[in-house]
């Protein structure tokens, strides 16, 4: 079965390999850049300690890849490597299994945050993009918080209400981080697609 699994995985990998044009390359390649600026991140050194670049990951698949498993399985895959890591070599006191307690309710947070940005951001406008950093913020708020019930052992509505006051600060981080990662990541594309236009992204087809 797992080896089933592994061929699927591969499968897929060089089919999107064989489809890929110059343009989702770099998507890709910012995406893992991105991923790789999370690791160091837990350094605890600079003032990225302060910022996760997850939520614009998401938002930027969301709206850059297209088709309907390509923009979910791209952050969710980088998610799951980089939780891997930090998993086994930078916190390892707090892992169950391969990942930690809870993991289901993160990844469906990252998922539902992939999928916002898919419906939100038809044009990459300020408005839309202020927009989906909320709605962003609001969903990693709302149902990443269940899993820090489910390290608990329990959950009941006024736990969970006490986990969600206690998040706060670290949501606020967490909307400045993709705000910033957003702007960064966003606007590397958008600017070259003005000096490329041929280059291919799937948010300038035309419909």
């Amino acid at each position: 079965m797992q080896q089933q699994g592994f061929v699927l995985i591969y499968n897929f990998i060089s089919m999107s390999i064989t489809k890929f044009n110059p343009g989702n390359i770099i998507l890709l390649s910012i995406i893992l850049l991105v991923a790789l600026l999370r690791l160091a991140s837990f350094s605890g050194i600079g003032p990225l300690t302060l910022f996760t670049p997850l939520g614009a990951m998401a938002l930027f698949s969301g709206v850059y890849f297209p088709g309907k498993i390509r923009p979910f399985v791209f952050p969710l895959l980088t998610l799951f490597i980089s939780d891997v890591i930090v998993s086994f070599y930078i916190f390892p006191e707090m892992r169950t299994g391969i990942l930690y307690s809870g993991w289901f309710w993160v990844y469906l947070a990252f998922a539902l945050i992939t999928l916002s940005g898919k419906l939100i951001v038809k044009k990459v406008t300020l408005k839309n993009m202020i927009l989906s950093i909320l709605m962003a913020t609001i969903i990693h708020w709302i149902v990443s918080d269940i899993s820090m019930c489910v390290q608990a052992n329990t959950f009941t509505m006024r736990l969970y209400m006490q986990k969600l006051v206690e998040a706060i600060p670290y949501e606020l981080r967490f909307m400045a981080g993709t705000a910033f990662y957003c702007t960064v990541m966003f606007g590397v594309v958008e600017l070259l697609h003005k000096k490329f236009p041929s280059l291919q992204f799937s948010i300038h087809a035309v419909k």
